[in-house]
């Protein structure tokens, strides 16, 4: 019956349009209430408890960076220093957008961020010049999602503050299949402008070598807010909370300084994040509420009875869940499939043996390829915006069908070798 709530309390939540942490919440308390002998103030606890946790307050510090660096234009100064360096390649500026797409990521920690960042920059440049522009936003798209992986991602972030995981190992496990992503973009990139020239025009002009190094050491900042936000916690000079505090900080400066941040700019990227941040709490609450529940009756004890008497592998238990990543990346966007999920996976994963740092990267490229996924693939419908509607839905969804299948085969190597994921952690 506990079942049958939870399967309903699902659907009904991804196909009435109600509000994922008021779907979860209520599915929560309806089996808190019903099934847990009336013990509804549990959740109450719950929630109070967590919320005064001082590494949740690192989220809405690096949702506001994000935002901060969004506004200071600081997407364009990349993407204008990384340009010159993949101008004669075959795909040119395409290489641009990963590379690009990647180290803004290594500094807001979002998906869409970054995808609406660089996408706003170079959208226009690559039309202008004649690109594909259904090939532009797939890459873009992809290059997107590298946001929720490499460090500092919200993504791990809000993994390891919920599921008490050490943050550091998590965002040290992010690094290395963060950038072998990147680099697996631009080889797909590259076999495609080999196969189709037409997708980017080549381009004559040379950029002299001095001149590439002199724009690159013009982003030094970049180095500083990296430096900031990810050198202070893996030296432990910082803890998240402090760094994500820190990161704001520089952000201002260096937005103030080298971007073109503005007072008024940074009001409103106050207001933008708190509204991310209102909408993710109400997730955050829901998901609170159904692990309560859900971990009160014991159903990851179940779950895990139920697999051993199935007598299968936890590599197939862990197919499965795959699976249901897959399927529910359709209709959920990634944080919200993440919180409503870990209550159940977590516990019944790590049961089985599987580590909770290569877990929390799995974990987070699975919701990942969730956004290049329609109905509901944000990234998609940033993108789609940003186009202004020059490129529908379907076109971007097909064009990033190339790097869905990258990121979907990234998932069975890190499984054959987890050891990229976790070697970092563990030297480190």
């Amino acid at each position: 019956m506990i079942w049958l709530v939870l399967a309903l309390g699902v659907l009904l939540t991804g196909l009435t349009g109600i509000p994922v942490g008021v779907g979860l919440g209520l599915t929560g308390l309806t089996i808190l209430h019903f099934f847990a002998g009336g013990s509804s103030s549990l959740a109450v606890i719950t929630i109070w408890n967590t919320f005064n946790d001082f590494l949740l307050s690192a989220i809405p510090m690096f949702i506001f960076m994000g935002e901060i660096l969004l506004a200071s234009g600081v997407s364009k100064k990349l993407y204008e220093a990384a340009s010159p360096l993949f101008r004669r390649v075959p795909g040119g500026l395409l290489h641009t957008n990963i590379a690009v797409c990647t180290i803004f990521g290594a500094v807001s920690g979002a998906s869409t961020s970054t995808a609406a960042a660089v996408g706003a920059v170079a959208y226009p440049e690559l039309k202008q010049r004649g690109y594909d522009r259904a090939v532009v936003v797939g890459t873009l798209a992809a290059g997107g999602t590298l946001g929720l992986l490499i460090p500092p991602s919200l993504a791990l972030l809000i993994y390891g503050a919920t599921q008490g995981v050490s943050i550091g190992k998590l965002f040290l496990a992010g690094i290395l299949p963060g950038l072998l992503l990147a680099a697996s973009f631009m080889v797909v990139i590259l076999v495609m402008a080999l196969r189709n020239p037409e997708i980017s025009p080549r381009e004559a002009v040379r950029t002299p070598f001095l001149r590439i190094v002199t724009g690159l050491l013009r982003i030094w900042p970049i180095a500083i807010l990296i430096f900031a936000v990810l050198g202070t916690i893996y030296l432990g000079i910082a803890t998240p909370t402090e760094a994500a505090s820190l990161g704001v900080v520089s952000s201002i400066v260096i937005g103030f300084t080298w971007g073109n941040l503005t007072l008024r700019k940074l009001l409103h990227a106050f207001r933008d994040a708190t509204i991310v941040f209102g909408t993710l709490g109400v997730v955050l609450v829901g998901a609170l509420i159904l692990s309560q529940a859900i971990s009160i009756l014991g159903v990851p004890t179940h779950v895990m009875a139920g697999i051993g008497a199935l007598d299968v592998s936890p590599y197939t238990v862990f197919a499965l869940v795959v699976i249901v990543y897959l399927v529910l990346g359709c209709f959920f966007d990634g944080i919200s499939l993440m919180l409503m999920t870990l209550p159940v996976v977590f516990p019944v994963l790590t049961g089985l043996g599987f580590d909770p740092i290569w877990l929390g990267v799995m974990i987070t490229l699975m919701i990942e390829i969730g956004m290049l996924t329609p109905p509901v693939g944000l990234n998609l419908f940033v993108l789609v915006a940003v186009t202004r509607g020059e490129v529908n839905l379907g076109r971007a969804a097909f064009a990033t069908l190339p790097f869905w299948l990258v990121m979907t085969g990234a998932i069975v190597l890190f499984t054959l070798f987890p050891g990229i994921v976790t070697i970092l952690p563990q030297i480190l």
